[in-house]
């Protein structure tokens, strides 16, 4: 079974269909191994002592403890155990409090299962994972705050440009693409390639960007002016 080098999870969602669905994902991943499991976040801490869980997916709305309120334990009493919140909030408020608070992702319920497993990966290292329409969200917000804090930045502007001196034509492509919120898969859509060659393209983007996760370079590229948000 390799215990030791399985990504061990613990997942918490009062919503017993949705937590089975999530579940059986995760099952068919083999370097997964769902440990345990509750309805509530006032579980939350018993079940990450018990049984010393690499992630946590946290559901945001539960009636007693919600996941906001236990991710904050988690993070203070296991800071080795990462947290994932699973939302259907999609506003940034939500996102914003969640990540303050320490979750290291935050996934909508609309997500496909590819995504999750992406995400579940990228945390257990360290990264930070945020679904792409959030992460649209983020960077609209920060481009709004971004304009009335910079004195006459509405008149002039960001200047806009591709970074062809570090990137190449289609990974400008790619970037300005997840900075539009889009998916793996929807980028392949939108570029006629692959989602095994986007995420080649989105590899060499974080590299060399010396970003960790595709969230940081979004981020990255809105303040040096190399992708346009709507």
């Amino acid at each position: 079974m390799n215990g030791d080098k399985r990504i061990k999870i613990v997942l918490i969602d009062d919503h017993k269909l949705f937590r089975e669905g999530v579940k059986r994902i995760l099952e068919f991943e083999p370097s997964f191994d769902v440990v345990a499991e509750g309805d509530d976040g006032s579980e939350a801490a018993k079940l990450v002592k018990e049984n010393n869980p690499d992630v946590v997916l946290m559901d945001i709305n539960m009636p007693n403890t919600n996941g906001v309120q236990a991710t904050s334990d988690l993070v203070r009493y296991f800071p080795n155990t990462k947290v994932i919140i699973l939302s259907i909030h999609d506003d940034e408020s939500y996102v914003t409090h969640a990540l303050k608070t320490g979750a290291q992702g935050y996934l909508l319920k609309e997500m496909d299962a590819d995504s999750l497993i992406e995400a579940i990966k990228v945390v257990k290292e360290g990264g930070s994972y945020l679904h792409p329409k959030v992460t649209h969200n983020l960077v609209k917000e920060y481009r709004r705050l971004a304009k009335e804090s910079t004195s006459n930045f509405a008149d002039r502007g960001v200047e806009y440009r591709k970074p062809l001196h570090l990137l190449t034509k289609r990974e400008c492509q790619v970037l300005q693409l997840l900075a539009d919120g889009k998916s793996n898969r929807a980028v392949a859509e939108t570029l006629y390639i692959s989602e095994k060659t986007v995420k080649n393209h989105v590899s060499n983007i974080l590299q060399k960007m010396n970003c960790n996760d595709r969230t940081q370079a979004v981020v990255s590229a809105i303040r040096k002016g190399w992708v346009e948000v709507i």
